[in-house]
């Protein structure tokens, strides 16, 4: 039994602000970037030290490695957004939810989209009368088993086919695990449905443009954040510390979780974050591969904004502790 929704009568927006027509985080980066050019000539003296080269060193390298496969994630999630997800989801999706859900699963191969574009596609899903359990087994598959994360953390880990496999498989089945679960045990939680106003007469151009303008600049931030705390714990954390921590199982699985949900990374990017973690265990990386397309803080935030409070105090922490046991058991099974 599908479980019943409620939508608001007033649509909402929830617009970035702008300034000349581009976000005004745009304007920030590029203030920044001109004032640390102005002041090289004093922060450069200050800045040479072995501990900072380093650190550069393992920044730039992750954010160089991690940029093609996230431009090309994000090209194609604006080919997908743009023209083809929700009808041909729809199109392939059975009646029946209980296997509507493996499908829309194995959907997220052939109808990949990062993890910004798959909430809101979720909704329209819904609205458009495919049952919850179906569209949100979608949303967890599409940024999580698409091709360019599995060739982006084959390039990370190179001759580990078997981190590819894992990856894929404990991600699958997450995807379908929260569906099945959410469909038996979540049938009277209320889903509400904001929609966000947008210019019907845009043109099929116009809107690529703007999926791949919007998703870029919101991953490629994250991005760079998390390869700035990922180097900084290279280099600056004392290595027993990590030797600590990555050295006891629950501490390891924990903190990669931890780290997955915080830092919010692009799932086409952050397998060269994790194999820069090379104190970790295979299953700790997996862990933050798995957990982090499927659930973290951003689209915990976005998932509580487009379908309510209520959904997300249930399907937040059910994602997390789903993800968390998948990985724990394929990096057990095959690595």
């Amino acid at each position: 039994m599908s479980a019943p929704t409620r939508q608001d009568d007033a649509p909402t927006t929830a617009p970035g602000r702008q300034v000349g027509g581009l976000p005004l985080q745009v304007y920030v980066v590029f203030a920044v970037l001109g004032a640390l050019v102005v002041s090289q000539q004093w922060l450069v003296p200050r800045l040479d030290s072995p501990a900072l080269a380093t650190w550069s060193t393992i920044f730039v390298a992750i954010v160089v490695q991690s940029i093609p496969f996230l431009v090309g994630g994000v090209l194609l999630a604006g080919v997908i957004a743009t023209m083809l997800s929700e009808k041909a989801l729809r199109r392939l999706v059975p009646a029946n939810p209980g296997l509507g859900v493996p499908v829309a699963g194995l959907a997220g191969v052939a109808l990949p989209g990062c993890e910004c574009a798959s909430v809101p596609v979720a909704s329209s899903l819904m609205r458009r009368g495919v049952a919850p359990a179906v569209a949100l087994t979608f949303l967890l598959a599409a940024p999580a088993v698409n091709p360019v994360v599995l060739v982006s953390t084959a390039v990370a880990f190179p001759n580990r086919p078997e981190i590819v496999l894992a990856r894929f498989l404990a991600s699958l089945v997450t995807a379908v695990a929260v569906g099945w679960l959410w469909l038996r045990f979540a049938g009277r939680v209320p889903i509400l449905h904001r929609q966000r106003t947008h210019d019907h007469g845009e043109g099929a151009a116009q809107a690529f443009l703007g999926s791949v303008r919007h998703d870029f600049i919101h991953a490629a931030g994250f991005l760079v954040l998390g390869a700035m705390i990922a180097a900084a714990i290279n280099t600056f954390v004392p290595r027993e510390i990590i030797d600590s921590v990555a050295g006891n199982v629950f501490l390891a699985v924990g903190s990669m979780a931890i780290f997955a949900f915080v830092v919010a990374l692009c799932s086409e990017a952050d397998a060269f974050v994790a194999a820069s973690l090379s104190a970790f265990s295979d299953t700790a990386k997996l862990v933050f591969m798995v957990v982090g397309p499927a659930m973290d803080v951003k689209l915990a935030s976005m998932e509580s904004g487009q379908f309510g409070g209520a959904f997300a105090l249930r399907f937040v922490p059910l994602v997390i502790v789903v993800a968390v046991l998948s990985a724990c058991g394929m990096g057990w099974w095959l690595l």
